[in-house]
């Protein structure tokens, strides 16, 4: 039951398309029409919703755009719902509608379900949504890591599951590497810092600096450096307080205080306000003893030694010097214990490249032999699932009129002395193992394997991608296939044998064609006609759903080039008739 169903499109001044909508069956859709009506329009609209690359070329002449819009019916919990919802959008009854519209200058927009979205996220659903395969889709094919993909896609978790841990263990490899290299290849230039480092270091532990120590020192120096000035000012204040023994006569504060003190004591019982007073002038000359005591201290304790005062000069000068060098002149030498404090870290670091040398080399030697084994474990896994893919491709191909080709994978790997050991040789790896997967084409009996490059014919190649797909259906469908001249150089049987292919992948995905056999037209759920009118251009009525009498006419014009030929159409109805009963 095929749960994602793109129902239709609706196409607005896209290449010769003035106005259409595409209404798509959930099992097989043909579309069909003339060269040149418009039918690779279909691709193109699909490839614009999922996000392709927008050309301004594609924009119908007098256009000043062009607008895609398409409606998916995607389940609430499909991982595509999930993602969109994410991003802002939300489903309109059961389906998600896709929005997308190019401007004749170039400028292109997306949205989704009523969201304004970046380009990319279209292309990030288009995953899980669709596969389309045309021509160029076929010359992918061809690419050695699309091939390994695809294998690694049938074989399942049997490749998934050591894949993940290879990709894991493959990536912590380059970091150890990278940073080995890093180690090994800068060693003069860590040795140079490590003793830049180590001199600074034992500069600053020779002259030993304090945290706060250039302070103290600047308020010592500026101390010592008015010692007269300060000793006579620290004397003067004694004496006004304190009085001055060589003159006895002279009037000081603590003798005034001393008098109103005592002048306050002789009354002071009449009157408890006065008493209060009395005390706290009592308190005021305890105060001024306590100062005048610490001025003499002072006055005593006052260096005025000259040799001091270099001394402080000299170390003050030291430590200017290692600000200078070592940090912000105006931070001090709190800045020089910061720098030193950083500096012995960096240095223990750069000290420890030996050991830390050590440690990488044992564990990328531990990484290389765990990266071998899982490489090992891949290689196994795939020639197991590169045999049944390709007996399962092979009897496709049998049942696609070439009933002589054998499919075959060549896994092999290439030797490199950098490398890892897997299975006793050293070989070269990379992000997704040693192996190099190519697939093989014996188009006849005594024909040798060729990639299917070289070995294969336009028209082989399209049986080999649809046989491909086919198998790829039973194992991990994709909800949509997209067919665009799938069947390009095929005819007679080999072409109903497509078209009976198309019809059983459509039974587990919806399959839409565009094509040019009425052999494979027959074979469709549902046939479109895209057809142009006078003026050149394909309107809403241009593009049609055929049946009864519609369809065996126009099946007759794909036949013969007339459809009104009573043989073309007795041949139609016989290959309607010969495909209903088929499917």
């Amino acid at each position: 039951m095929v749960v994602v169903v793109l129902e239709e499109m609706r196409i607005r001044s896209l290449g010769v398309i003035d106005d259409a909508v595409v209404e798509l069956s959930p099992g097989f859709t043909a579309v069909t029409g003339e060269t040149g009506a418009g039918k690779t329009m279909v691709v193109t609209s699909l490839g614009l919703l999922l996000g392709g690359r927008a050309d301004p070329a594609l924009v119908r002449i007098g256009a000043g755009k062009a607008v895609v819009e398409g409606r998916v019916t995607v389940p609430a919990d499909a991982s595509a719902a999930v993602r969109a919802e994410e991003a802002g959008a939300e489903l309109d009854d059961g389906a998600l509608l896709i929005s997308r519209t190019v401007s004749a200058e170039g400028r292109s927009r997306a949205h989704l379900g009523g969201r304004s979205v970046p380009v990319g996220l279209l292309a990030e659903l288009a995953d899980e949504l669709v596969a389309v395969h045309g021509q160029t889709d076929q010359q992918g094919l061809l690419k050695l890591s699309r091939q390994r993909q695809a294998l690694d896609r049938y074989a399942g978790d049997a490749v998934a599951v050591p894949l993940a841990k290879y990709a894991e263990a493959y990536r912590r490899l380059r970091v150890v590497t990278a940073e080995l290299d890093e180690i090994t290849t800068r060693a003069r230039e860590r040795a140079q810092e490590a003793d830049m480092l180590r001199y600074g270091l034992d500069e600053i532990a020779g002259v030993e600096p304090r945290a706060g120590e250039d302070t103290e020192l600047a308020e010592e120096a500026e101390r010592l450096g008015h010692s007269e000035a300060l000793s006579a000012a620290a004397t003067a204040a004694h004496a006004a307080l304190a009085g001055n023994p060589e003159d006895p006569e002279g009037i000081d504060a603590a003798t005034l205080v001393a008098g109103a003190q005592r002048a306050l004591e002789a009354v002071r019982s009449h009157d408890p306000a006065l008493a209060a007073l009395a005390d706290r002038i009592g308190e005021i000359g305890i105060l001024l003893g306590d100062v005048a005591g610490e001025l003499a201290g002072y006055a005593d304790d006052l260096d005025a030694d000259p040799l001091r005062l270099a001394a402080v000069e000299e170390r003050r000068a030291a430590l200017g010097a290692l600000t200078r060098k070592y940090g912000e002149y105006e931070k001090g030498v709190a800045a020089v214990l910061a720098w030193a404090e950083r500096s012995a870290t960096r240095l223990t670091e750069l000290d420890g490249d030996d050991e830390r040398t050590g440690e990488l080399t044992a564990e990328r030697d531990a990484l290389r032999t765990e990266l071998g084994g899982l490489a090992q474990a891949l290689t196994d896994a795939r020639t197991e699932a590169a045999e049944r893919f390709a007996a399962a491709v092979t009897a496709e191909l049998a049942s696609l009129a070439m009933p002589h080709a054998r499919v075959s994978f060549d896994i092999r790997q290439t030797e490199d002395p950098e490398g890892v050991e897997v299975g006793g040789r050293t070989v070269a790896c990379g992000p997704a193992g040693a192996d190099e997967v190519e697939l093989l084409l014996a188009p006849h009996p005594g024909a040798p394997p060729r990639p299917i490059a070289k070995g294969a014919s336009g028209g082989e190649l399209s049986r080999v991608m649809l046989a491909v797909e086919v198998v790829f259906a039973g194992t991990d469908p994709v909800p949509t296939y997209l067919f665009d001249e799938v069947d390009a150089g095929v005819g007679g049987k080999a072409a109903v044998e497509i078209g009976r292919r198309l019809a059983r992948l459509a039974k587990s995905a919806q399959v839409v064609v565009v094509t040019h056999l009425p052999q494979v037209a027959a074979f469709a759920d549902r046939q479109l006609l895209v057809e142009k009118t006078n003026d050149g251009s394909v309107t809403r009525s241009g593009v049609k759903v055929l049946e009864g009498e519609d369809r065996v006419r126009e099946l007759s014009r794909m036949l013969a080039g007339q459809e009104d030929s009573q043989t073309a159409r007795a041949h139609a109805e016989e290959l309607l008739a010969a495909a209903r009963a088929d499917v």
